[in-house]
């Protein structure tokens, strides 16, 4: 296995399909109401992050890796990317229990096929898309629908163990030119597929594991602040306790088997156990703790600042590609900044995306991409 890329693989393009606002039916709903918009909040907060990791990744050089801000920012690498599969997870299952069988069978085809097409069309100015993986993530998520939890959580730890054991026989750095952080035969069947099931930016094993997780959270009852309580605190402890044990094992490592405690790294390239369990832990801690705060915000009258823009991630992760990395470009800023000056840069995207998100409210609920992904696929 090959770790130089470490602290480049932001698991950039990091997936922000799961901007993806879905309904679902309650008799309640001003409580159901409050529960979409904190993870609307959710979302915009993962997204936030998620643009911090990519502007740094573009904008600063390895060697300016010392800084707070870029301590910061590296904390979150990865744990962005996969608090939106988690968060598309619960979307869906939400989605599910709405839907009949042959309706929502059709309705996950339809968007695959979407997510899919853009996504191939954004890895051509993109190496690190996202979205052609969420295609796979929902036809994966589309199987377990019918079946019971426990199902789901044999097929999490399968597909974190079994990326475990890919690692250890197979190569993983195939494909790879890691200096230029390009896949080389992206485009030929073999890579392709190679790229989408084990080694690209966010493989279906073992990234379609957050995705189930997502789903898993969207049968518990996450409209009870106890249950959103425990979410946070156990997303913390998931956090510390991989974290903690990487850096035993690593310092161990260190003097005794290197190469084994390369195993136990919290890096998102390769997404090993500890990442995952890392991951699965700041997607709990970001979605309990918006949901806690979500109706203290909404009786500010803050929420909607924060959830609009939630409601448009799809829109707006293409806009901090083809948008933002653009002016960067144009201002030549790409390389060699310090890290608080990609922090300055993400937060006004961010910034920018909330006055954004207002003005286009005045038009549509929806994102433009979102829309014309609900037209397409229904």
């Amino acid at each position: 296995m090959n770790t130089a890329a470490h602290h480049r693989a932001s698991a950039s393009a990091d997936a922000i399909m799961a901007g993806l606002r879905m309904g679902i039916a309650s008799p309640t709903p001003d409580i159901a109401s409050t529960r979409l918009e904190g993870l609307d909040l959710a979302r915009f907060v993962a997204f936030t992050g998620m643009v911090l990791v990519n502007f740094f990744m573009v904008m600063s050089e390895e060697e300016m890796v010392d800084s707070l801000a870029a301590w910061l920012i590296g904390s979150m690498s990865g744990r962005a990317a996969a608090s939106f599969v988690v968060l598309a997870g619960i979307g869906y299952g939400l989605l599910a229990r709405s839907r009949s069988g042959s309706d929502l069978a059709a309705i996950t085809l339809k968007r695959a096929v979407f997510l899919f097409a853009i996504g191939l069309a954004n890895s051509l100015v993109f190496d690190a898309d996202i979205l052609h993986y969420y295609a796979f993530y929902f036809l994966i998520g589309l199987l377990f629908v019918p079946l019971a939890d426990r199902w789901l959580k044999l097929a999490i730890g399968s597909l974190v163990l079994g990326f475990l054991a890919l690692a250890l026989t197979l190569d993983f750095d195939a494909g790879w030119d890691w200096e230029n952080y390009l896949y080389l035969d992206f485009w030929e069947p073999a890579g392709f597929a190679r790229n989408l099931l084990f080694n690209g930016w966010h493989p279906l094993v073992p990234w379609a594991a957050f995705f189930l997780f997502g789903m898993l959270l969207s049968r518990q009852p996450i409209g009870d602040p106890r249950f959103q309580l425990r979410l946070l605190l156990g997303g913390v402890g998931a956090l510390v306790a991989a974290e903690s044990l990487s850096a035993f094992m690593t310092a161990w490592g260190d003097q005794t088997a290197e190469e084994l405690s390369v195993l136990f790294e919290t890096s998102p390239v390769p997404p090993l156990p500890l990442y995952m369990l890392a991951g699965m832990g700041a997607a709990s801690l970001v979605v309990g703790g918006c949901l806690l705060i979500a109706p203290q915000l909404r009786r500010l009258g803050a929420l909607e600042i924060f959830a609009r823009p939630g409601r448009q991630t799809l829109t707006l992760y293409i806009a901090h590609i083809l948008i933002g990395m653009t002016i960067i470009e144009a201002m030549g800023l790409l390389g060699g900044q310090e890290g608080h000056t990609a922090m300055a840069a993400a937060l006004l995207f961010a910034i920018l995306a909330i006055f954004y998100a207002k003005a286009w409210s005045r038009i549509a609920d929806r994102g433009p991409v979102e829309w014309l992904m609900r037209k397409l696929t229904g």
